[in-house]
C-alpha cells in the first residue's frame, strides 16, 4: 500500500469548482551558486478562462516560507538566473516599447536586490529556449520572417500582414504544424545578448535556417559565452527528417556537425561544466521491426570521437545536469511506475539510484557545491520542491504552505500486479475511495494513459484520478505493454500490435482489479485520451465487459491520424495500420461512448472524432434517429483541455455519463452546457 488517508472529510477534489482553484507548482529554477530557488504557480485568472503563473521564492534551506515575486495579469515563467543572481522570466507583460507588433513573450530581468523588472529582450517573434553562461552572454530561440535580414524588416513584414489581414501561410517544407499550433511563416533562429557591458544589442546568430531550429530542437552554452550546441532538424526524403548535433561560434555564427547518423536522433544537449564536453540523448531510429533504444553519450565540443555512456542500461534516460566535477550526469528515468533521481558515471556508465521513494521527479537542478533541487510529484501527490542528499528527500517551505492548499486525497492509493498469459509481469496503481470495501465495493474506471511509450507514474492535472474517486470509483492505471521502465523487451511486447499485448494486458489487469472484495465486478468503465483513446475505441469494438467508454482526442483511423507521419510511418507498415486500425471493428461496438476533442488538436486532428461521431451515428437504427452516444466538442482548446471552466466541463461531462450508464442514474446535462 502506498498511501492511505483514514479521513472521509470532504476534499478538494470533491468539488471541481475548488478542484480547478487549487494551485499548481510547475517548473523550478535554482541559481548557481545555490542560494536562489524560484518556482511557479498557476492559479485560474477572474474569469476562470485561463491559468495564470506568477514566479515564487523558496528558501533552499527549507527554514523561510515562500515569497511571491511577480504579480501580473499575464503571468511569468523563469528560465534561468544571471550570474550576479538576477532572476531572468519570460512574460507577456506590458512593457515600455509595446505596441501592436512588438513581442509576444519578452524575456525580463529581475534584481536580486529587490526593484523593477527591466526588459532584457524583446523581439516580435518571441523569446523561448533561455541558456545563460557564467559571463552573462544569453542565448536564446526567437521566430523571425524567412526574408527578414534584421529585427526592423521583420517588424514591418508582420506589420504589413496584420494590415492587410493576412493570415495564410506558404510552407515549403515538412512537418507544417506541432501538436496544437502551425509551423511559420516565421521560423526559429538562435539570437544572442549579453546581460553586462553594452546590455541590450541583439545579434543574429544563425540567420534563416528553415526547419533546423523547430519546436522539438534544444540548445545550451558554454560557461565562457563563445559556443551554442543545439539539436538541429536536418530534411530526410519523403517528408521526414531527424535531428543531428552541431556546435555554433556566436561571434561568427560558424557552425559544425558533432554528430550525425542516419539510424540515430540526438538532443537535449547540455555543456560540462568546463565548456570542453557535451553531453547528450541518443535516440535509435525505430523501424517496424523495433522501437530502438535510447541512451547518453558525451562528445569533445571541439570535436571528435563520441563515447557512449550507459549504453546497456536498460532503461531510457532524460538529462537534467552534469555534476560540478564533471565526472558524472544526473538524469531521471522512469522506473517500474516511479520516475527516480539517477547518478550516472561518465567513466563507467554505472547507474545510481539517488531517490529512493515511490515518486517521480522533474526540473532537477544541481547548485555549484553539489546540492540537488527537484519538483517532486506521485499518483497521489501533487508536485511540490523538495532537497535531494545522501539522507533522503526533504520537502522544502513550497508556496502551497502560504496559500493553505488542500491537496488531501478522497481515497487511497495501492499497486497491483500480476503476470500476463505470455508469463511477463504486469502493474499498476489502482485509486480507492476510502470506504471501498466488501461490503460497499467501488465500481471501476480503467483508466488509459497515452502515449504510448511512457508510464502512469507522476501527478496529473489534466487527467486526475482522484476525481473519480471522489464520485465513488475506484481507478486502475495499468502501465501495459509499451509501456516505459520495465526494459526494451516490454516496449517491444506491444511494438506493431497495439492491439495485441496492450489490449490484452489491460483485460488481464482489469480481471485482477474485479477479483478483488472492494471492486464491484459488475459495473466498469473505460477513460482514455490520445494513445488512450485509441485504445479506449479498440476496447470498444472488442468488448462489450464495459457500461461506458469516453474516449478523448482518440485515433480511429491509424492511416489518417498523426501530425508528424514520418515517424508514424517508420513504425507501422500499411499492413500493421491496418490490422490495429480501431475504425475496422465499428460494427461490434455497443457500448455507449461519448467522445471528447478539440478542434484545435494537430496531435490527433478533429478530423478522427468527426470520422468516429459518424460512424457511429450511421449505425443507430432508432426512427428517430436516437442513440446512448455523446460527442463534447471544444472548438477552442487543443490536445489537452487547458481553460479551467473546460476542464471542469470535460470531467463533469464523463462522470455525468459514466453515473447514467455505469451506476443507472437518470442523465444529468452539466449546468455550463445549457
Amino acid at each position: 500500500m502506498i498511501s492511505d488517508a483514514s479521513s472521509a472529510t470532504p476534499t478538494s477534489f470533491d468539488d471541481l469548482d475548488s478542484y480547478i482553484a487549487l494551485p499548481r507548482i510547475e517548473g523550478l529554477r535554482l541559481a548557481p551558486d545555490g542560494r536562489r530557488l524560484v518556482v511557479g504557480v498557476a492559479l485560474p485568472d477572474a474569469e476562470n478562462a485561463r491559468y495564470t503563473k506568477a514566479l515564487w521564492e523558496v528558501d533552499p534551506d527549507g527554514r523561510r516560507p515562500a515569497r511571491r515575486l511577480t504579480r501580473s495579469e499575464q503571468g511569468e515563467t523563469a528560465v534561468a538566473f544571471g550570474p550576479d543572481g538576477d532572476l531572468l522570466f519570460l512574460s507577456s507583460r506590458p512593457r515600455p516599447d509595446s505596441d501592436e507588433d512588438t513581442a509576444k513573450t519578452a524575456l525580463w530581468s529581475l534584481p536580486v536586490n529587490g526593484g523593477e523588472a527591466r526588459v532584457i529582450a524583446s523581439p516580435a517573434g518571441g523569446v523561448r529556449g533561455v541558456v545563460v553562461s557564467e559571463n552573462g552572454t544569453v542565448v536564446f530561440g526567437s521566430d523571425m520572417m524567412p526574408s527578414a535580414p534584421d529585427f526592423v524588416s521583420d517588424k514591418e513584414i508582420r506589420s504589413a500582414r496584420r494590415k492587410a489581414g493576412v493570415s495564410v501561410i506558404l510552407h515549403e517544407e515538412n512537418p507544417i504544424r506541432f501538436w496544437d499550433h502551425d509551423l511559420g511563416p516565421d521560423r526559429t533562429r538562435l539570437l544572442a545578448t549579453t546581460l553586462t557591458g553594452d546590455s541590450g544589442e541583439i545579434t543574429d546568430v544563425t540567420g534563416h535556417v528553415g526547419r533546423a531550429l523547430w519546436d522539438s530542437s534544444s540548445w545550451d552554452i558554454t560557461p565562457d559565452g563563445s559556443t551554442a550546441v543545439a539539436s538541429w532538424a536536418v530534411a530526410e526524403a519523403r517528408g521526414a527528417q531527424r535531428q543531428i548535433l552541431v556546435a555554433i561560434d556566436l561571434a561568427t555564427g560558424d557552425r559544425r556537425t558533432l554528430v550525425d547518423d542516419v539510424a540515430h536522433q540526438y538532443g537535449a544537449p547540455r555543456v560540462s561544466p568546463t565548456g570542453e564536453h557535451v553531453a547528450f540523448e541518443v535516440n535509435e531510429r525505430c523501424t517496424p521491426e523495433g522501437p530502438g533504444d535510447n541512451w547518453l553519450a558525451v562528445v569533445p565540443v571541439a570535436g571528435g570521437e563520441v563515447r557512449h555512456v550507459a549504453e546497456n542500461w536498460d532503461r531510457w534516460p532524460h538529462i537534467a545536469c552534469w555534476s560540478p566535477d564533471g565526472a558524472a550526469l544526473v538524469v531521471v528515468a522512469a522506473d517500474h511506475g516511479r520516475a527516480p533521481v539517477w547518478r550516472v558515471d561518465i567513466e563507467t556508465g554505472e547507474a545510481t539510484r539517488l531517490t529512493l521513494d515511490d515518486a517521480a521527479y522533474s526540473d532537477v537542478q544541481i547548485s555549484q557545491d553539489g546540492k540537488i533541487y527537484a519538483l517532486r510529484s506521485a499518483v497521489d501527490s501533487p508536485p511540490a520542491p523538495v532537497r535531494i542528499s545522501e539522507s533522503g528527500v526533504e520537502p522544502l517551505r513550497g508556496p502551497a504552505e502560504v496559500l493553505k492548499a488542500q491537496y488531501d486525497l478522497p481515497g487511497r492509493l495501492e499497486e497491483i500486479t500480476i503476470t500476463a498469459a505470455d508469463g511477463t509481469p504486469v502493474r499498476g496503481w489502482l485509486a480507492l475511495p476510502h470506504d471501498a470495501s466488501a461490503d460497499t465495493p467501488a465500481p471501476l474506471v480503467l483508466k488509459i494513459h497515452g502515449g504510448p511509450v511512457m508510464s502512469v507514474n507522476s501527478w496529473s492535472w489534466r487527467a486526475n484520478p482522484w476525481v473519480y474517486v471522489a464520485k465513488g470509483y475506484a481507478v486502475l492505471m495499468p502501465d501495459f505493454a509499451l509501456s516505459i521502465g520495465y526494459g526494451l523487451d516490454f516496449v517491444r511486447r506491444g511494438w506493431g500490435q497495439w492491439g495485441g499485448k496492450p489490449y490484452t494486458d489491460l483485460m488481464e489487469m482489469t480481471d485482477a482489479a474485479q477479483q478483488r472484495a472492494d471492486v464491484d465486478s459488475s459495473r466498469a468503465a473505460v477513460v482514455g485520451g490520445s494513445f488512450g483513446g485509441y485504445m479506449a475505441n479498440w476496447v470498444a469494438g472488442h468488448t462489450d465487459r464495459f457500461s461506458a467508454i469516453a474516449s478523448h482526442a482518440s485515433v480511429w483511423h491509424l492511416d489518417t491520424a498523426a501530425d508528424v507521419e514520418y515517424e508514424f510511418r517508420r513504425e507501422m507498415t500499411p499492413e500493421v495500420m491496418d490490422a490495429n486500425s480501431p475504425h475496422n471493428f465499428v460494427d461490434a461496438i455497443s457500448t455507449p461512448m461519448l467522445l471528447l476533442h478539440g478542434d484545435r488538436d494537430y496531435r490527433v486532428p478533429i478530423g478522427e472524432a468527426m470520422r468516429l461521431w459518424w460512424d457511429l451515428a450511421a449505425r443507430l437504427r432508432a426512427e428517430d434517429g436516437s442513440g446512448p452516444h455523446k460527442f463534447l466538442y471544444f472548438p477552442d482548446e487543443n490536445h489537452w483541455i487547458l481553460s479551467p471552466t473546460h476542464s471542469k466541463i470535460w470531467y463533469s461531462t464523463i462522470i455525468a455519463f459514466f453515473d447514467h450508464h455505469v451506476l443507472g442514474k437518470d442523465w444529468q446535462r452539466p449546468y455550463l452546457l445549457g
